[in-house]
Parts: C-alpha cells; structure tokens; sequence
C-alpha cells in the first residue's frame, strides 16, 4: 500500500525526507507494514494514527497537500480464493494470490481532501510552553489557551484519562547537589 501510494503522489518510498504524511486508520502490523515502506515514523512526526479499526491509510504529499487514501479492495479476499484454489488455507491463497495481484486490482484508492490543518498539525520545531496549571512541557502548539493561560489538553478538558492519585516526582535541592557533571 505504501509502496503504491508512493507512485500515485509521484514521490519516491521509503522516503529520506519528511515529505509524506501518513495517516494508518488501525495499529497493528500493518502500521508496521506502512511505516518500513514509506519511511513514516512517529518519532518523525510522519505518521499518525487516527483509529477507525480500518486497514486503511492517507497519505499527503505535505508540499502540494494532494492527499490520497488506500484501503484493500473488498474483493481481493475472493480473487485470493480464485486465483489459489488449491491452496493449504485461506491465509496461504492470500500469500501467494497477494503477491502476483495488480496494484490497480488489490486497492481501492481515492483523492481527498482533509478536514485539518497540515501545518498546524506539523507545527515549527523548538516551539514549547508549560501548562499554566500541572506545569508539563507542551511541545508543538499543542496547547488550549483559557482566559490567556496556556493548558495543556488534559487540564483543559480534552483528556483521554482520569487522574486517580496526585503525580509523585523526586524533589531535588538544587542547593546541595548529589550528584556533580563533570566535562570530559
């Protein structure tokens, strides 16, 4: 999929730059999958998962923000089971029937357009602000300003988890180091 989103936006995968965003749509192996083909990497800030439970993904050339999204076809399942009929199991047609399948035959692919802001989404680097109220370092634009304080999205509402105990941290006596850096 990855290696065929490629040749549609006319970029050339894996990539060695950060010129594809992609979207994978489920995690799993085939996020795995999608990520060695095109060389997007979370840690790169080019791939993002936006769970819909689908093997799906978009992929957006971030200098024109032509978009594409691929899913397998609904049919390739079944063109697996006609082309290997006398294969061991159904998951050994689909290894053998996958890997003589067109591109064209194997993926439904559409242009489209999305819903959010690619720029915001890559954001500038170096950009960082602590919460007003628990104090964690924002990276990225990430925060919600209210009445002028920056938050970050938990204490401003957005959290994807409840807290259940206060954070516990070491405090250090910046006074009376305990332990000394020394320059090599």
């Amino acid at each position: 999929m990855g290696l065929f989103a490629g040749q549609l936006l006319g970029l050339e995968v894996p990539q060695a730059n950060k010129r594809l965003i992609t979207f994978i749509e489920t995690d799993g192996c085939f996020a795995d999958g999608v990520a060695v083909a095109t060389g997007c990497w979370l840690g790169h800030r080019t791939l993002r998962l936006i769970d819909e439970g689908k093997v799906a993904a978009t992929f957006v050339d971030s200098e024109t923000s032509h978009a594409i999204r691929l899913a397998p076809s609904p049919q390739v399942r079944e063109l697996a089971r006609e082309l290997c009929p006398n294969a061991k199991s159904r998951w050994h047609a689909q290894l053998e029937a996958y890997q003589v399948v067109s591109d064209e035959a194997f993926f439904v692919w559409q242009e489209i357009e999305l819903h959010l802001n690619l720029d915001a989404l890559i954001s500038r680097p170096g950009i960082r602000v602590n919460c007003a109220r628990c104090g964690e370092e924002i990276l990225n634009e990430r925060e919600v300003y209210t009445n002028g304080q920056p938050l970050c999205r938990s204490c401003a509402g957005e959290s994807y988890f409840k807290v259940k105990s206060e954070a516990a941290w070491l405090s250090i006596n910046l006074a009376e180091p305990s332990i000394i850096c020394e320059s090599h």
